[in-house]
C-alpha cells in the first residue's frame, strides 16, 4: 500500500513538472531569441525529456506495482486514451526539439546567426498543440480512476 501512495504522489509530481516546464518553454521560446536564450531553452528542453522519460518509468512501475493492478490498466480504456494523449504529446515534442538542437549549432558556428521570427513562431506552434493535447492526460487520468 506504502507503494503504491509512493508511486501515485512521485508520479502525480512529474506529471505536474512536466506541464509546468512545457509552460516555461513557451515563455522562454520567443520572438527574439539571442543565443543565451536559445541555450536556455535548449537546456530547459533536455529536462522536459528526461522528465518525460521519469514519468513513463514512474507510470510502468504504478502499472505492474499498483494496488490496482496491470489488469485494470489493461482492460481501461480511458488508460489507454491518456497512453495515446501521452505518446501524442511526446511526438509533437519531437520537431521543435530538433529544430532548437539545430539553431543552437548553428548560432555557435556562425557568429551573430538566430532563428527568424516565422523560424520560432512555428515551433512555438508546437509546443501549443502539445500543451493542448496534454490538457486531455488529466482529463483521461481523472475517468480512468473512475472506472471509466
Amino acid at each position: 500500500m506504502l507503494v503504491d501512495l509512493v508511486l501515485a504522489i512521485l508520479h502525480h509530481l512529474l506529471v505536474f513538472s512536466l506541464f509546468a516546464i512545457l509552460a516555461v518553454e513557451l515563455v522562454w521560446l520567443k520572438r527574439d531569441l539571442d543565443l543565451p536564450g536559445l541555450r536556455r531553452v535548449g537546456k530547459l528542453d533536455m529536462v522536459y525529456g528526461a522528465v518525460a522519460g521519469a514519468v513513463l518509468v514512474v507510470g510502468v512501475l504504478r502499472v505492474f506495482f499498483g494496488l490496482k493492478g496491470y489488469e485494470y490498466y489493461m482492460s481501461s480504456h480511458s488508460f489507454w486514451a491518456k497512453m495515446a494523449a501521452f505518446a501524442v504529446v511526446g511526438l509533437l515534442s519531437i520537431p521543435p526539439t530538433r529544430q532548437m538542437i539545430r539553431w543552437r549549432k548553428r548560432a555557435e558556428g556562425e557568429p551573430g546567426w538566430l532563428p527568424s521570427a516565422k523560424e520560432v513562431s512555428g515551433a512555438r506552434r508546437y509546443l501549443h498543440i502539445e500543451a493542448a493535447v496534454f490538457l486531455l492526460i488529466p482529463i483521461f487520468a481523472a475517468a480512468m480512476a473512475r472506472g471509466y
